[in-house]
C-alpha cells in the first residue's frame, strides 16, 4: 500500500530552523514530483511552497525563496524540507504530495486527483 508520512515538525522559536521529512512506503519517490504545502489555522491550503521533480529540478514560490530548501534522499525514499529563519506566520500543518505531474503543471493546477498525500506534520513558531 502506497503511503506518505511527514515528520520533523514541532515547536520552534522565531528565527529557528526545522527539517521536515516526507518518507514514502510502497512506491519509489525518485520517480515522482514532490511538492510541499501548508495549511494554517482557519486558512486554506497554501502551495505548492516548493517542488522537487524526478529529474532534479526544483521550484520555490517567491515567499519562501532563500529560507526553504527541498532535497531528496533516494536511498531512504525521503524528501526533506529545510526551513530556516522561521517566522510566526510559518505556523501551519505541512503536507507533502507525490505526483506524476511535472513542476509546471503542479504549480498551475495543483496535485492531480491521484496524488499521494501524507497526513501532515505540525510546525509551530512561537516564543
Amino acid at each position: 500500500q502506497a503511503q506518505l508520512v511527514e515528520s520533523g515538525g514541532g515547536l520552534v522559536q522565531p528565527g529557528g530552523s526545522l527539517r521536515l521529512s516526507c518518507t514514502a512506503s510502497g512506491f519509489p519517490l525518485e520517480y515522482y514530483t514532490i511538492g510541499w504545502f501548508r495549511q494554517a489555522p482557519g486558512k486554506e491550503r497554501e502551495g505548492p511552497l516548493c517542488i522537487s521533480s524526478s529529474d532534479g529540478n526544483t521550484y520555490y514560490t517567491d515567499s519562501v525563496k532563500g529560507r526553504f530548501t527541498i532535497s531528496r534522499d533516494n536511498a531512504k525514499n525521503t524528501v526533506h524540507l529545510q526551513i530556516n529563519s522561521l517566522k510566526p506566520e510559518d505556523t501551519a500543518v505541512y503536507y507533502c504530495a507525490a505526483d506524476r505531474y511535472k513542476i509546471k503543471t503542479m504549480v498551475l493546477e495543483g496535485p492531480s486527483p491521484g496524488a499521494h498525500w501524507g497526513p501532515g506534520t505540525q510546525v509551530t513558531v512561537s516564543s
